[in-house]
């Protein structure tokens, strides 16, 4: 999570060593409610993107589920029943806006014993994923690891870890932990002893630790494989491997980017050897650089981003983090971020996406929801939105949307149902009971809770988290921009108003939310999606694209240029469907709440000006 840049890469989380297999799914599965013909195809990785079976691009946005997993308090589970993660689930997709998820899993609890899987706790796990995949949500799993293992610290430390076992720390002779001076929980993965002796050992397979990881991660493929139906199967993306990876201590005359080259990446050629063993060769691997290679502290960033990994291709996802740890701090940020704020790194992220041959994932950002720095939360959220949807701030995109580059895919940290309410017993210490924020290392990001009635209730501005995106594109994204009109307290942030060169467009816009694609028509049938906020009903959406213009578009039909449907899962939540029937052709589709009954007059003229800013400024 955030911590200043911190976090320490650390045997991860793997899961386990033995496996029996207990029960088998059925040999079909049902089609999720509200699907349509072009529906539940696995996703592969092509010309750089995420693709669909019907050769669409597709971005993933969602959530980290969750924290919970860190937790002792349901055995290192994200909920602590499907009963639960269904809840969940639902209101991810109909409140949060979310297509996809990173699903959490623990080394410690699948594998308490080593060489021995807890089969109870994978079959759990395998339970709580399905109520994803039946909602229509795709996922990613990870072995989630932080500052190593919760075995590390003593009962009565300030801080804690999660991810390797406990018969994993008991092989290692490690100090006694202790960060010295440190005002952030992440500080220990530079500072604290233990953390960098035990992570040092895993990176050089000390006890056959790696080695270890690599066989129960292939065991733990295979279960998931074995136990989801093939439709559920094709709704799992791919597996990230090993969060936020950290050397611990380089060797003598080692560099970040050397221990990239010679350590982190022949692992992760491994662990892509261990999929493919356990069938999922047509997934990818969702890898992570060094964890401190794009901080934005210039005391903590050091070289890295797989630079020498060569072409990644259609096998491996560039895969990565980002929190701004300036604003984290308290004191190297004064005020809040503005627009562009953070255009500049997540352009980085394309381009080293774009060196390697492949596409990227920003598979955590957040910002803490309380205390000192809270205060920042509306805006640096908003900055990061706004850089995974475009390249150019949005005093520029008008006039540079050719430059917009790739719609970024991203999993926002985090979405923990049991915020507030928790009762954890850190580092298994009786005496200190927490219960408030995510009840890990004082953070506090989820973005929701449960209120008093058991309901799923945001903690954050649904503006700003139920976002119109780019689901699917028929073809290659030119542009996208979404004005989100989210709030900060009472104040409403517009960053991105439409110019005054186009009057009709700004009158429709007026005072609401917009969001403009243009893209260029690929060779299939299948239409371009656009997910569809709760604040966009259909009765008060006006769409203008060179495809047709409507206010409260009709439902889809395979014959309708301009449509509404359900999206798939059955949870409520909705998309906007264009369907051209060309390739090649550069087309628009501006969507927007802003309007009540505009004229065809206005809808006309709105349209000739759209057709003319396209033409004049991308061509």
């Amino acid at each position: 999570m955030p911590n200043i840049r911190a976090r320490l890469l650390v045997v991860l989380v793997v899961l386990f060593g033995s496996l029996t297999v207990a029960g088998t799914p059925s040999a079909t599965a049902a089609t999720l409610p509200d699907s349509l013909w072009f529906d539940g195809t696995s996703l592969t990785v092509s010309g750089g993107r995420f693709t669909d079976g019907q050769g669409r691009e597709v971005v993933l946005r969602g959530y980290n589920v969750s924290g919970e997993t860190k937790l002792d308090e349901n055995h290192g589970l994200p909920f602590a029943s499907v009963t639960d993660a269904k809840k969940s689930a639902t209101a991810l997709r109909a409140l949060g806006g979310g297509n996809s998820v990173r699903f959490l899993l623990s080394w410690a609890y699948a594998e308490p014993v080593r060489g021995q899987v807890d089969t109870a706790y994978l079959a759990a796990a395998t339970d709580q994923m399905r109520a994803f995949l039946d909602a229509g949500i795709r996922v990613y799993p990870d072995f989630h690891q932080d500052l190593y293992s919760r075995y590390l610290f003593d009962p009565d430390s300030w801080y804690t870890g999660d991810g390797a076992p406990k018969w994993a720390v008991e092989l290692g002779d490690y100090p006694d932990e202790s960060c010295g001076i440190c005002f952030f929980w992440g500080q220990n993965i530079t500072q604290n002893g233990a953390v960098k002796e035990a992570s040092y050992d895993f990176w050089h397979n000390a006890y056959g630790l790696q080695d270890a990881f690599l066989a129960t991660a292939q065991q733990t493929m295979t279960y998931v494989r074995q136990h989801l139906t093939a439709e559920e199967f094709a709704g799992v993306v791919g597996f990230d491997p090993y969060n936020e990876p950290y050397a611990g201590s380089y060797d003598s005359g080692q560099t970040s980017r050397t221990w990239e080259r010679d350590v982190l990446w022949p692992f992760y050629v491994k662990f892509r050897a261990r999929m493919d063993a356990a069938g999922w060769q047509d997934k990818p691997a969702f890898v992570e650089p060094n964890l401190f290679w794009n901080a934005n502290i210039d005391f903590q960033k050091q070289e890295g981003g797989l630079l020498d990994a060569g072409t990644l291709g259609s096998r491996y996802v560039f895969n990565t983090h980002f929190y701004d740890q300036k604003a984290i701090s308290g004191i190297l940020m004064w005020g809040k971020a503005a627009d562009g704020q953070y255009a500049t790194d997540f352009g980085t992220v394309r381009d080293r996406a774009s060196a390697v041959g492949t596409t990227a994932v920003v598979s955590e950002f957040g910002h803490p929801l309380s205390g000192t720095v809270s205060d920042k939360a509306p805006t640096v959220l908003k900055a990061m939105y706004q850089a995974l949807d475009s390249r150019r701030p949005g005093s520029t995109w008008w006039t540079q949307a050719a430059t917009s580059g790739p719609v970024l895919s991203g999993s926002q940290w985090q979405w923990d149902i049991y915020n507030g309410r928790h009762h954890e017993l850190m580092n298994g210490n009786p005496d200190k009971v927490l219960t408030s924020g995510d009840a890990w290392n004082d953070e506090d990001l989820s973005a929701v809770r449960l209120d008093d009635s058991g309901a799923v209730t945001l903690r954050q501005d649904a503006r700003l988290l139920d976002r119109v995106y780019p689901s699917a594109t028929a073809g290659t994204t030119v542009a996208f921009t979404y004005e989100d009109r989210s709030r900060d307290g009472s104040t409403t942030l517009t960053w991105n108003p439409v110019p005054s060169s186009l009057p009709n467009v700004a009158q429709l816009v007026g005072s609401g939310q917009y969001g403009l694609l243009v893209w260029r028509s690929g060779s299939g049938s299948a239409p371009t999606e656009l997910h569809l906020p709760a604040s966009f009903p259909t009765s008060a959406t006006t769409v203008v694209s060179d495809l047709g213009t409507v206010y409260a578009p009709p439902s889809y039909t395979s014959t309708t240029p301009v449509g509404v449907a359900p999206e798939p899962g059955g949870t409520g939540s909705r998309r906007l469907l264009l369907t051209d029937a060309d390739s090649g052709v550069l087309h628009y589709a501006l969507v927007t709440n802003g309007a009540t009954a505009p004229s065809a007059t206005v809808l006309a003229a709105a349209r000739s000006e759209l057709t003319a800013w396209a033409a004049k400024t991308i061509g």
